[in-house]
């Protein structure tokens, strides 16, 4: 925001001033029985205002600098760097609106640096809690076999099976971890191409369908797509997200549940994908935090059924780095709705 000087104060004062000093010179002249030509008049009024003018402009811009910077100094929220002299002004408004404007920016700076770490809190107690539950897992497995347990071999067997199974999951979590670090800091490129977003689609229905099966959840289309639908995107990535969300609709979708994918016209370039359930659905509450690292919906539940809680986290990384966007739908009791944008090829 701009704002511009005023000169009132100045101008004002410096009339004042030059009509006081021109009467006292009139009447000085009048008392003398001097006469003054009306030429050196209006040279000295003229004089003594300009000179008048610049003097208080000047003056109080410095002051009222001064005074301003010293505030900033000695609140130790604002930082007098930031000040810039162009903005002080003898306007008082406009500088009581540029120091509450500074003032707002800090402490949405603040308020900012506050959520900051309160993330940073909640993301380290939920990284620990994810790497300490298995790998205590591990270490009580493999402290039992060493204690004597290991001299059967079916218990031998059956805890080393246990315990890489919490090896797998520090493996998944660590993996999930370096994936998203190296997708905010734009280390893994992607490999942008043209293809069927169909075909993918059905070969991770293929890849799918027997842990559908388990859960006897129906994995299709829609609609038949008889035309292929060309599109631009990583495809490993693309099929990376398209897993994520249809295995999470698998976890949380009910027993005889379905899940559909559509493939829509959206906006002139692009495509909207999406994949819907009928399963439990997510209540309004944790929609917002939905994409945040680790964060579950349904704590003991979520742990049960595996993974590392990492993927949407994943799958919001992979479709911003495209440049494109994800959303979410649901309705608790009745299913879920998440779908994102692709650029279509004309």
């Amino acid at each position: 925001m701009k704002f511009k000087k005023t000169y009132k104060f100045a101008f004002w004062c410096s009339s004042i001033i030059t009509l006081f000093l021109v009467f006292i010179l009139l009447l000085v002249s009048t008392l003398l029985n001097e006469s003054i030509s009306v030429k050196v008049i209006l040279i000295t009024t003229f004089s003594l205002f300009i000179f008048s003018f610049i003097f208080i402009q000047i003056r109080v811009e410095v002051f009222i600098y001064n005074r301003v910077k010293k505030i900033y100094d000695d609140v130790s929220l604002l930082e007098a760097d930031d000040l810039k002299k162009e903005t002080i002004t003898t306007n008082m408004e406009t500088l009581s609106k540029e120091v509450k404007r500074f003032a707002e920016k800090k402490q949405i700076e603040i308020a900012d640096l506050n959520e900051r770490e309160v993330y940073r809190r909640e993301f380290l107690g939920n990284v620990s809690h994810e790497l300490k539950t298995p790998l205590f897992t591990v270490q009580g497995y493999l402290l039992t076999l060493m204690d004597g347990a290991g001299d059967s071999k079916h218990i031998r067997e059956k805890y080393l099976k246990r315990a890489n199974k919490g090896v797998e999951r520090l493996v998944s979590v660590v993996k999930d971890l370096d994936m998203i670090s190296k997708l905010e800091s734009n280390e893994l490129g992607l490999n942008i191409q043209q293809f069927n977003i169909v075909e993918l689609i059905q070969d991770v229905f293929d890849l799918l369908e027997m842990r559908a099966k388990k859960k006897e959840i129906k994995l299709f289309f829609n609609k038949k797509y008889d035309v292929p639908i060309l599109v631009y995107g990583d495809v490993e990535r693309i099929e990376q997200v398209l897993i994520n969300l249809i295995i999470n609709s698998i976890k949380y979708g009910k027993i005889n549940g379905e899940t559909i994918i559509s493939v829509e016209p959206y906006l002139n370039d692009k495509v909207l994908l999406k994949v819907e359930d009928n399963g439990e659905g997510i209540q309004k509450v944790h929609l917002p935090r939905l994409f945040e690292r680790f964060y579950r919906v349904d704590q003991s539940r979520s742990r049960d059924q595996g993974g590392s809680g990492l993927g949407l986290s994943i799958v919001k990384h992979i479709i911003e780095a495209h440049d494109e966007t994800i959303l979410v739908k649901s309705e608790y009791g009745k299913g879920s709705e998440f779908s994102f944008t692709m650029k279509k090829v004309k």
